[in-house]
């Protein structure tokens, strides 16, 4: 496969994963109370309190979490609007800035989730990273062979 087919495909990659990120984020705020969330919310208030957990923890954390959604279809819409642009540029240092985001907003939403002994939210950093972080790289060091050529 040519270099350029790849590109297409990994634009196409980290377009699908900002798309999740705005789904995601625009259902928070309407499921974060749900009674599928329960089990999210025991492991978080299981977290902070190892015995009798406030009456008021569960609507506290599902407030969070739909405060969390807009921030976070927000973001997801700026990364579609830097991915289009970076496409359709070829600037490879456009790329290097989303990584560049992720690698300083990963250690520090990680080292939040270890301050509290919340180890899911430390993998789903993880796994956000590997979906995004490689691809992003790999487009940084093509678009950048592209500009010297």
């Amino acid at each position: 496969m040519n270099n350029d087919v790849v590109r297409t495909w990994t634009i196409r990659w980290l377009l699908a994963v900002a798309l999740f990120h705005v789904l995601v984020g625009g259902l928070l705020p309407w499921i974060a109370s749900n009674e599928a969330f329960d089990l999210y919310h025991a492991g978080v208030t299981g977290a902070f309190w190892q015995a009798d957990t406030p009456g008021q923890a569960r609507q506290m954390q599902a407030w969070w979490l739909s405060l969390f959604g807009p921030t976070v279809l927000l973001m997801a819409l700026w990364m579609m609007a830097l991915i289009h642009l970076a496409d359709r540029l070829r600037q490879a240092r456009i790329w290097l800035w989303l990584a560049g985001g992720l690698l300083l907003w990963a250690p520090q939403d990680m080292l939040v989730s270890l301050r509290a002994g919340y180890w899911p939210h430390v993998w789903i950093d993880l796994l956000a990273l590997a979906a995004m972080l490689p691809p992003l790289l790999w487009l940084w060091r093509h678009d950048r062979a592209g500009e010297r050529a």
